[in-house]
């Protein structure tokens, strides 16, 4: 059932094959011609076009090994100054480099659905249809072109790994994931504070446990960066560009987007002149605020910093090993929906870093279906404006219903009930309105050519509103597990003291 299920959403994705491309295609194309056309010293210094290199160097391997197949489908494709290059060889190579590479996604699902130790047939069909369907990848990587099925598949392979107690096996994996895309590392505080406590301080030998994880991890780094060691500067001024903005040109669905339109908001009632500056000007621009004070990349960092701290203490001291997996489980996607809501220049595509590891978590608890099945919703739709071709409307819209009510049917039926507030089922239905106002009353009332982004916004600052919501009762949910944590402590102090 898993590998027909596979088979069914490999068939979805050939046929998006000729459908709209976004510039990531050009960049991973570049990359390609990059890695093949130089020797890695020039990597991260050329700079023909403005797609320049700027991914961990496993991820430049990865498109170096790719090169060495693209070669046999059109040459053309891995010339650096053959910028917008996109034969149908090279589309074709491209498109299926991507389907064939999510291979490991499915692997990974498949360790996870054996480390949960899910074996009832609905369980299975659940988790296969919910991962190797997921709307929000199909959106990102099958459509608007990048490789993400590839490295969540290490995600979720070093997730297994762990919760199969194969501690080093994992390290090994999630250390070479950072070195494939570093933003990967929003989960680190929750993968480090797991180890710390249930590998080395719970372990039978602690101390050579944590210089085992110490030595596993360093080897990934150190077999990525050891050929670049004279050119470290260079690729760290790649791999982060501070001097983009706070917000990226479409306002990734965070607090960001709240505080921005706050302050847009207030510039419009107070009539305040303008400064300079783009509110849309993710590119390169930094963002200049107007009304509310200009937000530096350190208090970006500090700010995600201070908000993660509960969630690691409650792991490090409040979390036994009886539910050691859910609280795991837990702190990864909280860490994840911090470091989404409030770190800098965050792209919209970055929500899914919070839904695939939360779509684990549904499988298990009502609570968490409830929870994850929101944030699905939300942040899959908020991918929207990725595809904003009139010609994709039909296809993302039908996609996203059929894979929305798929998810919520298999859910309810997984957990028997999964009940909504009446409120959130008001602010979901109100999702209606937003494809209404983009398609029907805003051309009607020639409100694409006087005010084009405000569909965007609307989209953007909609979606926030839901992610945050979300994010935040599910962080008190995950908190208020201490005060159960020291009833049951105490439950088992009585316990021992009547004996």
């Amino acid at each position: 059932m898993f590998w027909l299920i596979f088979l069914f959403a490999t068939s979805i994705k050939l046929l998006l094959i000729k459908s709209y491309r976004s510039t990531d295609f050009e960049v991973h194309r570049n990359w390609l011609a990059i890695t093949h056309s130089l020797p890695p010293s020039k990597w991260y210094y050329e700079n023909t076009s403005e797609w320049t290199l700027d991914y961990p160097p496993f991820f430049a391997f990865f498109e170096w090994t790719l090169s060495q197949m693209a070669q046999f489908f059109d040459p053309k494709m891995l010339q650096v100054n053959h910028l917008n290059y996109d034969s149908d060889a090279t589309i074709l190579f491209q498109r299926l480099s991507v389907i064939t590479t999510d291979i490991v996604f499915a692997l990974g699902v498949k360790k996870c659905i054996s480390a949960l130790k899910i074996k009832n047939s609905l369980g299975i069909l659940a988790a296969s249809l919910i991962f190797l369907c997921n709307i929000g990848l199909i959106f990102v990587d099958h459509i608007h072109f990048q490789y993400n099925g590839f490295l969540f598949g290490i995600l979720l392979l070093s997730i297994g790994y762990l919760l199969e107690e194969r501690f080093l096996v994992s390290c090994v994996l999630f250390a070479s994931l950072l070195n494939f895309k570093h933003i990967f590392i929003y989960m680190a505080p929750a993968f480090g504070a797991f180890y710390l406590k249930f590998h080395c301080y719970q372990g039978k030998q602690p101390i050579s446990n944590f210089f085992g994880l110490l030595a596993a991890g360093l080897s990934c780094f150190v077999l990525s960066f050891g050929l670049f060691y004279q050119h470290l500067p260079q690729v760290f001024s790649r791999l982060f560009p501070f001097k983009r903005g706070l917000t990226h040109a479409y306002w990734a669905p965070n607090f960001w987007a709240l505080y921005n339109f706050a302050d847009k908001v207030a510039e419009v009632a107070l009539k305040i002149p303008k400064q300079g500056g783009s509110n849309t000007g993710g590119l390169v621009k930094e963002y200049v605020h107007v009304f509310l004070p200009k937000i530096s990349p350190m208090t970006t960092f500090l700010l995600t910093g201070l908000v993660m701290v509960p969630c690691v203490i409650k792991l490090l001291f409040f979390t036994d090993k009886r539910n050691s997996m859910r609280a795991f489980l837990q702190a990864v996607v909280i860490c994840s929906c911090t470091s989404f809501m409030f770190g800098w220049h965050v792209h919209e595509k970055a929500i899914l870093m919070a839904i695939i590891p939360f779509s684990l978590l549904s499988l298990l608890d009502t609570k968490d279906a409830r929870y994850s099945f929101l944030l699905s919703f939300v942040g899959n739709f908020s991918l929207f404006p990725l595809l904003f071709t009139p010609e994709l409307a039909i296809v993302k819209y039908s996609l996203f219903l059929a894979y929305t009510s798929a998810h919520y049917v298999l859910l309810k039926l997984l957990h028997q009930k999964m009940n909504f507030h009446w409120y959130e089922i008001v602010y979901l239905c109100g999702f209606i309105m937003l494809p209404m106002f983009e398609h029907i009353i805003s051309p009607i009332l020639n409100l694409n050519t006087k005010l084009p982004f405000l569909p965007l916004l609307l989209t953007s600052i909609y979606c926030s509103v839901g992610i945050l919501y979300t994010f935040l009762s599910y962080y008190i949910l995950y908190m208020s597990d201490i005060g159960l944590a020291y009833a049951n402590a105490n439950k088992s102090k009585m316990k021992l003291k009547s004996k």
